[in-house]
């Protein structure tokens, strides 16, 4: 059975594949910090101009004495409890995470229906429930890092500010924001799990055998085999 069903999932092998650079994008944005990027006009101690605001903390460079002696770059962490932390991000923090697990479960999944495939190990029914369960957890993983992604899109889109404390000497508006290159890589990671889950989600095993170079076995005089006329 490995052979024969080994030439029907090469769109599932690139889904695989898809999915894994979808789910590393998606770790990666939840650490990186410029989610948003504030444009100051006041430069006395925001020397670039810039500032990011991230999920877990805000930096900007400076020439001052905030800085280390090491490097320019001035940061603060938003605590878990801090209050002053707006509600896309705080809801970002939590989906972002809830993403990387179901789309971690969900190349696990497909992963298993594909050893399947290759090895011979199962037969038609526990390989459509791995990829039915991984396309539908890969579903779930991109709904949960748009949702996010989109109220923090929204937020700049409207120039939201953020009351910081004193102690990040972040002005109490920015002039204007910009979308950062972070949400730019989760809509990428996130548009890769949709892809993904589609093509797990339409895989359908062919109705009849079919022989490497792609002849059905009911052809040159040969018979079809009943038991691969059935899914199941």
């Amino acid at each position: 059975m490995a052979q024969y069903l080994a030439h029907t999932v090469n769109a599932q092998l690139f889904g695989l594949g898809a999915g894994t650079v979808g789910w590393i994008l998606t770790m990666v944005t939840i650490g990186v910090v410029q989610w948003r990027i504030w444009v100051v006009s006041d430069l006395s101690i925001i020397s670039s101009g810039y500032a990011w605001v991230g999920l877990w903390k805000v930096c900007f460079y400076s020439h001052t004495d905030l800085a280390s002696k090491y490097s320019s770059l001035y940061c603060q962490m938003m605590g878990v409890s801090d209050s002053f932390v707006p509600m896309e991000i705080v809801a970002a923090r939590v989906l972002m995470l809830v993403a990387l697990v179901l789309g971690l479960l969900a190349n696990a999944s497909t992963l298993y229906g594909l050893r399947n495939i290759f090895f011979g190990l199962g037969k038609h029914r526990p390989i459509r429930l791995a990829f039915t369960i991984g396309g539908v957890l890969h579903l779930l993983a991109s709904v949960s890092s748009l949702v996010p992604l989109g109220l923090n899109m929204q937020a700049v889109f409207t120039n939201q500010n953020i009351s910081f404390p004193e102690n990040f000497y972040m002005p109490s508006a920015p002039l204007q924001q910009h979308v950062g290159p972070a949400i730019c890589m989760g809509l990428s990671g996130a548009i890769l799990t949709v892809a993904t889950g589609v093509i797990f989600l339409f895989y359908r095993f062919p109705s009849r055998r079919i022989h490497p170079k792609g002849q059905a076995s009911g052809t040159g005089g040969g018979h079809d085999n009943p038991a691969f006329q059935s899914e199941e």
